[in-house]
């Protein structure tokens, strides 16, 4: 629907309604208004890799791996498989009258967050560290969530707007503080190509304070959303507005948060503080009606677009019989093979299954489902741990022997066992009778997460460390010891430090949390029947260079992520090997309209089929606002087939050659020079990979 026959058909409605009533369809859980045959509608639902919370959905990994991929067009296919589900959900529970929490339209995904500290528990929900990447898989999952019909499939939603990367423990109280350069250089580009590219329908405004305003009454952050011509209506974090009374103190009660957040534009509350609150703030002369009409014509005008206010859409006759169907898991399996990152390989990998009698499994993530799902997950119907998909590829061709190895975190297993490291025996005993051992290590939704989902006794929501716990370290050093060719898979949604047993290790594989399915795609790459193909979305850092890193708190980026870290990553942003061979051999520019063309001649010279991910690198020589090192300006995953090239042709838009000044303006400066490459043109990936990238001098 048109949204300015959406937006008068909205006035219309709500100049029929009481202040009360007005009010009580500010709340996340709006209730029917019967005498104008409004329906009830819980605004809260989630989509963040897969419709999550609402029962049975198809479950991709988890967002991190889904920056992995580097594949705009993948991304954007997943969130209609999202709006899809939702909406054959939303039918399936509307026609029982059910309009509870999770049941609606209005998913509050993506997370566009940059994933700045390697501490921060929750940016495995992000796609990442870079500003460019997460624009461009964000606008892709937006389009995909809100279609190109007549009616919005469903409504997409750009969290945490903004500045907001941890400590979770502060968050309700914390002020975020960034100067004018990193609010326009790192933490505001893609919220602003959300609304402004991919006319994102609603905003959620983040529980910390930026630079001393409230996120959800802010009035630069809100300044800014006016200034990219937003459309849609403004959501709070759940129970963020009460965070100004209780926790930031700018208020002195819930009356006064509540007028706050009204009058600065904050349309939704997700929680309790405009029920029964918002009419006191009216009748105080704290708001206005006006402003509160003002923010319900703008839900309604969401609603309308919908299409969930009784006119009927093309969307209504979808069948519940689309949830988790072949098309949709093939879909999540193709995500899982593409977001995989091969992050060391010796030789040992693929796996020889002629070579291979008896393989061993061993670790506390080779069986658990936990490990499979991330936060803020769905339910599959069926879920395939790495422990049974290896079994399942090796079945009648050899043995597979099993060890849970150790705890995740904990020093025994058993709690009546007398001793630590209960399992270990097992362990080595497996590792002992095996040809080769696949060790499962990692960490799960109990370890890293959002404050208060995670339940674990090292700080519960963030890491301390970039270590695997002590049980697991153990773990690895004493199987590898036994000296049979290892490959460690790696379950986690963050940086992480393998130390001693990362060196010995064969080959080392990063799966992410790789969703319901995530077993069967691993062992798949194991045995080669795919190639590897993801590249790091963040920077994996030696433990020991956390001290070196601006406190958890800073959140200026010096010294953080690729653009800035002045140090030798243990792994860099935009690495990942596969088991072909590519290189980019020729690279040139020219001037085109808006930017300038890169034409790319991509070579894979290896023996396997894979795919590739060409990556264009820009440094502003001679400038001094440019960021220290040399940052991503576009990328094209390709296919490459053994022993061919391919040409690719890639736009570096006009705003990506600028650089930004302290004062925040975007500036022409300094000599233009561009990277085509398979990662970084950094010396780190060079040594890894054997290839360095092509240099092109260019000027816009």
């Amino acid at each position: 629907m048109n949204r300015e026959i959406a937006r008068k058909k909205a006035e219309a409605l709500v100049s029929q309604m009481t202040m009360e009533e007005v009010c009580d369809q500010l709340s996340y859980r709006a209730p029917a208004i019967e005498r104008l045959g409004v329906p009830a509608y819980n605004w809260w639902n989630e989509a963040l890799h897969g419709v999550a919370r609402a029962g049975a959905a198809t479950m991709y990994p988890q967002a991190i791996g889904l920056g992995a991929t580097f594949d705009p067009a993948l991304i954007e296919a997943l969130g209609d498989i999202s709006a899809t589900e939702g909406r054959a959900k939303y039918n399936a529970a509307s026609a029982h009258g059910d309009r509870d929490i999770y049941k609606g339209l209005t998913f509050w995904s993506p997370n566009i967050n940059i994933f700045r500290d390697p501490r921060w528990g929750r940016g495995q929900e992000t796609f990442g560290e870079d500003p460019t990447l997460t624009a461009e898989m964000g606008k892709a999952y937006v389009r995909g969530l809100q279609g190109d019909g007549e009616y919005l499939k469903a409504g997409a939603c750009a969290k945490h707007f903004a500045v907001h990367s941890g400590p979770e423990k502060l968050r309700h109280e914390f002020d975020a503080v960034a100067g004018k350069k990193d609010m326009e250089e790192t933490y505001l580009p893609a919220f602003e190509a959300l609304v402004k590219e991919a006319r994102v329908e609603s905003v959620m405004g983040a529980y910390n304070r930026t630079n001393g305003e409230p996120c959800c009454a802010s009035d630069f952050l809100m300044g800014k959303l006016r200034e990219w011509g937003f459309e849609g209506h403004f959501v709070s974090d759940c129970w963020a507005i009460r965070d100004f009374h209780e926790g930031h103190h700018v208020t002195e009660n819930e009356v006064q948060s509540a007028a706050m957040a009204v009058n600065m534009g904050c349309d939704l509350n997700c929680g309790c503080t405009y029920d029964n609150k918002l009419v006191a703030a009216v009748q105080m002369g704290l708001t206005t009606e006006e402003a509160v009409r003002r923010a319900a014509v703008h839900l309604f005008t969401t609603r309308y677009m919908l299409g969930i206010m009784g006119e009927g859409t093309e969307y209504d006759s979808i069948p519940y019989t689309v949830v988790e169907c072949e098309e949709h898991l093939a879909k999540a399996r193709q995500a899982g093979y593409e977001s995989c990152v091969l992050l060391k390989n010796n030789g040992m990998l693929p796996l020889d299954t002629s070579k291979i009698k008896t393989i061993g499994v061993i670790g506390p993530n080779a069986d658990s489902r936990r490990a499979l799902m991330g936060n803020y997950h769905g339910t599959a119907s069926r879920y395939i741990t790495v422990q049974e998909g290896i079994q399942d590829a090796f079945a009648g061709k050899a043995r597979v022997l099993c060890s849970e190895g150790c705890h995740l975190y904990f020093d025994k297993v058993d709690g009546l066992s007398q001793f630590n490291d209960d399992r270990m025996a097992e362990a080595l005993t497996v590792a002992e009778n095996s040809d080769a051992v696949v060790l499962v290590v990692g960490m799960d939704e109990t370890m890293e997460g959002e404050q208060g989902d995670t339940g674990n006794p090292f700080g519960s929501d963030d890491k301390a460390r970039l270590l695997l716990p002590d049980p697991q370290q153990r773990l690895m050093n004493k199987v590898l010891a036994v000296g049979k060719p290892t490959v460690i898979v790696l379950l986690a949604g963050s940086a992480i430090d393998l130390a001693e047993a990362g060196e010995k290790a064969d080959a080392v594989l990063l799966g992410w949390y790789p969703g319901a399915q995530g077993g069967k795609v691993i062992a798949d790459l194991l045995l080669g029947r795919v190639s590897p193909s993801g590249k790091l979305p963040v920077t994996f850092y030696y433990n020991s260079q956390l001290g070196e890193m601006p406190d958890f708190t800073d959140y200026s980026m010096n010294n953080r992520t690729y653009r800035y870290f002045a140090g030798k990553p243990l792994y860099p942003f935009g690495y990942g090997l596969t088991y072909g061979d590519a290189s980019v051999v020729k690279a040139e520019a020219q001037k085109a309209d808006g930017g300038i063309l890169v034409s790319v001649t991509v070579k894979n010279d290896g023996k396997a089929d894979t795919d590739e991910v060409v990556q264009i690198y820009c440094q502003n020589e001679g400038s001094a606002n440019a960021p220290a090192n040399p940052r991503l300006v576009a990328f094209q995953r390709v296919r490459l087939p053994a022993g061919r090239e391919k040409q690719v042709a890639l736009t570096v838009p006009a705003r990506s050659l600028l650089v930004v000044d302290p004062e925040g303006n975007r500036v022409s400066e300094g000599r233009i020079a561009l990277y085509a490459g398979v990662g970084q043109p950094d010396k780190r990936t060079e040594e890894l990979t054997g290839h360095k990238a092509v240099k092109i001098e260019a000027q816009a």
